[in-house]
Order: structure tokens, then sequence, then C-alpha cells
């Protein structure tokens, strides 16, 4: 039996989202996303579509042609990426450092590809020299990595690896989910040929659309793949060498043709996604990106002055961890899940758990989009050290507002 009235109109509680995403959505995307629906071929539609591939273009920072929205979470732009890509027994090389280089593992072998691996410590990333180490061994013909991993919260360094993945001939992807728009990330300085990401982190948006961007040589290489689709069209973009892609929905070629000038019909846009991830550009692009990246940085140089002025650890390699999410070690004799519930339940404030290895050791608290304000981050500080103080954790008295304060004043000084 149902223990709500289905009649009655959504109204969920107010939360502050301090976790490692969805975040609270900025009002103004909210906004756009009330917005009235139009046809998809409707010429306002489309000019809309046009919109945010240029706005994209600016974000991810780069010119290529197929900047675009994928319909679905950022796994959607994840899947489309690798089932696009991969040929059945083609090596993929996975630096994993978290959970999310596991998934990439995952879909790559749904995909049929040869999986290798490397693996570090969760809590440490990868050196340029041990990727490139690791590519000569296995000659992969793509790279796949995660930028921003929320499981550790570490930020793997992807500026060198372009030039190592152009030296040996490999397709260099990564996924950017947790870390686009409050780290820097240079598509085309970097020589990535694909990159994905979703707008729920710092983005400021809802989860259901993911921006992606591919390189002309990405392009190619999905061109070659066959695509069908019974009744209607039928291409054939290859030689007979290469295996036809095994999604519909997720074919990449086919989503550019409805994309580009074509508007080849493959599935009906989500019109209030694509007003949602517009705004979410929009207002990043209003600010300036180098703008929003500073903010990231400053909100979390905080959150992290004022958990360490507390008296808690912090989980992982410091200086290589996202702008916007800190893993913080549970304290010994405090019960983690406790925490986390009091916060919710009398503050009204949500912070993240772990899993894997880290499962019951970490709370990992973000300070992404919308919410990477001082306001959400003196209020989630303040909370947390009440919590800990009434469960017995003595930490000194104010230190975490004042250490966080203390960034705040040297940052307009």
């Amino acid at each position: 039996m149902l223990a709500i009235n289905p009649f009655d109109q959504i109204n969920p509680p107010h939360r502050l989202l301090m976790g490692p995403g969805p975040i609270n959505a900025d009002p103004r995307v909210l906004r756009a996303m009330s917005s009235q629906l139009i046809g998809q071929y409707d010429p306002a539609m489309t000019d809309y579509m046009n919109q945010v591939m240029e706005l994209y273009r600016a974000l991810f920072r780069t010119q290529n042609r197929w900047t675009m929205l994928i319909d679905g979470t950022s796994r959607a732009g994840i899947e489309a990426m690798l089932v696009s890509a991969i040929r059945p027994g083609d090596k993929v090389l996975v630096p994993v450092f978290g959970r999310f280089g596991h998934l990439l593992c995952e879909i790559a072998r749904r995909c049929r590809a040869e999986v290798h691996t490397i693996e570090a410590p969760w809590g440490e990333v990868f050196s340029a020299d041990r990727i490139e180490d690791a590519i000569k061994k296995v000659r992969p013909r793509l790279l796949l990595t995660v930028q921003g991993d929320t499981s550790t919260t570490m930020l793997q360094p992807l500026a060198e690896l372009g030039d190592i993945c152009r030296r040996h001939g490999v397709l260099f992807y990564t996924d950017a989910t947790a870390s686009f728009a409050g780290n820097e990330l240079e598509t085309d300085a970097w020589g990535l040929d694909a990159v994905s990401a979703g707008l729920q982190k710092c983005l400021g948006g809802p989860s259901g659309s993911s921006p992606i961007t591919l390189s002309p040589q990405f392009e190619e290489i999905v061109r070659r793949r066959k695509c069908v689709e019974e009744g209607i069209r039928t291409v054939d973009h290859t030689d007979g060498d290469d295996e036809m892609i095994y999604s519909n929905y997720f074919d990449l070629g086919m989503i550019m043709d409805y994309w580009g000038p074509e508007r080849l019909n493959h599935h009906t846009e989500a019109t209030s996604m694509l007003f949602a991830a517009r705004e979410c550009a929009r207002v990043i692009l209003e600010e300036g990106l180098d703008n929003t990246i500073a903010r990231h940085k400053l909100n979390g140089a905080a959150m992290l002055a004022g958990i360490q002025g507390m008296g808690l650890e912090v989980f992982g390699d410091i200086a290589n961890k996202m702008n916007n999410v800190l893993g913080v070690v549970i304290p010994q004799g405090i019960h983690g899940e406790q925490v986390r519930q009091m916060m919710l339940n009398d503050f009204a404030i949500e912070i993240g758990t772990s899993f894997g290895p880290l499962q019951g050791k970490i709370w990992r608290i973000g300070t992404m989009g919308y919410n990477a304000r001082k306001d959400c981050v003196l209020q989630t500080l303040a909370a947390l050290e009440a919590v800990l103080n009434r469960l017995g954790f003595v930490s000194p008295h104010g230190e975490a507002m004042q250490a966080a304060w203390n960034i705040y004043d040297a940052e307009q000084n």
C-alpha cells in the first residue's frame, strides 16, 4: 500500500546538497526548464540546438564541430562514446584510480574490447610516464581516462597525455563528468579526441543530459562504422572491415546526422533538458569560465581549510584533488552514517558517503555548481562541527569557521 497520496503535488523537502553530486540546480536553470515545449524541427528549436553547440565549444575550449548533447545522464554520454568507437577486439587501456575507471572497463568489455588496465591506490593518480610506459607495452587503439573521480575526489592530470597519444597513434578519451567547468580542461590544447560530461556537478544543472565533444579524428572512426535503421534508411560508411555499431540510441553517427544540417530523424530531442543545458552554459560564460573555475577553487580551498581547522583528516593526495569535492576521513569512534543522518534531519544538509574500499571510511563533501558559494561552505562547516561535538568528537571551537573565513579574506586582499 502506498504511504503517500499519489494525487498530491510533488513538493520535495528543502535540502542543501553538499555531497559529490547531484547538487542544487541554479534557479535560472530551473526557470529555463519550465519553458513551453516546441516541435523538434521548429526553426526556433534547431536554432537552440545550434546555440548549444556553440556555447559548449566555449566550455570545452575546442573548435570541434561535433560538440552537442546526448539525451541521458552522464553515463549515456560515456556509453555513446565507447559503443560508437570500440570495435570487437580493439585494445583499450584504462588507468584505474577509482570507481569510474572500473565503469569504463565494464562498458568497454560490453563492447567486446580487449581491456588492459593499470591501477593506482585510491587517493593517488598516475604520472604521465607511467601511462606512456603502459601504452608502449599494450599498444592500445584507445586510451580511456577519467579526469575527476568522485569516488576518490582525485583529479588525474591530462595535459601531457595528448602528445603521448599522438606519438603512439592512440585515440584519447576522458570522462569529465565530475570535473568539467570546475577544473581546468583544455580539449584542443591537450589533444583530447573525445570528452563527455554531465550537468549535475559543476555545471549547476539537473542530471539528464550529457554534453560531449568529438575531434575530427574521433568523428572519422565513428563514420567508418555501419549504422542501419530498418525501414527508414541504411547508411554504410565502411569498406566492410568495421563492425556495425550495436546500439541504435547511442550511435554517434546517427546522432551527428540529427544535430547536423541534415536533421535526419533519430530521436525526439529532450527539449526541457536542452533548455537546461543551454542555460547552464550561458550562466557560466556570463560569469566567465576562468572565473567559474576560480570560484570552485576558492570555495573548495575554504572547505578544505575548515575541515582541517576542525581537526579532521583529509583523504588522499591533496595536491591532486578536484577543486569541487573533498574526502574527509571519518574519525575513530564516530559512526559516519549517524553523522550524515543528523546533518540531513537536523540541518537539511546532505553530504556524501562512499563505497568500495572507502565504504564507511570517508565522507565526500562537494562545493560545486550553484553550491560553490561562501554561505554554503560556512553552513556546512558549522553544521558538521555541531553534529560532531554532539557525538563526542571534540574539535577546536570555532576554528573551522575561522580557517574558512581566512581563505575568503585572503582572496579579497
